[in-house]
C-alpha cells in the first residue's frame, strides 16, 4: 500500500471517528468533531500525494498533522487505564475518541518513518 493511500484511509477513518462521535454525544459537543478536521486535511494531503512532484512536501506535512493530531489526544491514553478498569471518568466518550485517535496517529507515524526510511535508502543505492 501505498503512503498516499495509507494516508487517505487514515482520513477517512479520523473523519468517521469524529462524526461517530459528534452523533454519540447527542450533536451537542462539536469538539467531538476534530478528529473529523483533522481527517479532512488528511484526506485533503493523501489525494495531492499522488502526483510525484508533490508527494515528499506532502507527505512530511501529513505527518505534521498527524503529530499534532497525537500530540492533541494524547491525553486521552492517560484516562484509558481507568475506564477500562471499571472507574469513573468524566468524559468517557471523549477517552475513547481521543484514545483511538492517538492510536491511529501513532501508527501513520510510525508507518511514516518507516516509508521516509525505506525512500533515503532506496535512494542511496541508486
Amino acid at each position: 500500500m501505498s503512503m498516499s493511500n495509507f494516508t487517505l484511509g487514515l482520513g477517512i477513518l479520523l473523519l468517521v471517528l469524529g462524526v461517530v462521535s459528534f452523533v454519540g454525544t447527542g450533536a451537542t459537543h462539536p469538539t467531538a468533531l476534530i478528529p473529523a478536521c483533522f481527517g479532512l486535511v488528511l484526506m485533503i494531503l493523501g489525494w495531492a500525494a499522488r502526483k510525484e512532484n508533490l508527494r515528499k512536501h506532502v507527505m512530511h506535512g501529513a505527518i505534521l498533522v498527524a503529530l499534532l493530531g497525537f500530540l492533541g489526544s494524547v491525553s486521552g491514553l492517560t484516562h484509558l487505564p481507568a475506564l477500562l478498569g471499571g472507574g469513573q471518568v468524566e468524559r468517557p466518550g471523549a477517552v475513547i475518541a481521543q484514545s483511538i485517535m492517538a492510536l491511529l496517529c501513532a501508527t501513520f507515524i510510525g508507518f511514516a518513518i518507516r516509508s521516509f526510511i525505506q525512500a533515503r535508502r532506496s535512494r542511496a543505492d541508486v
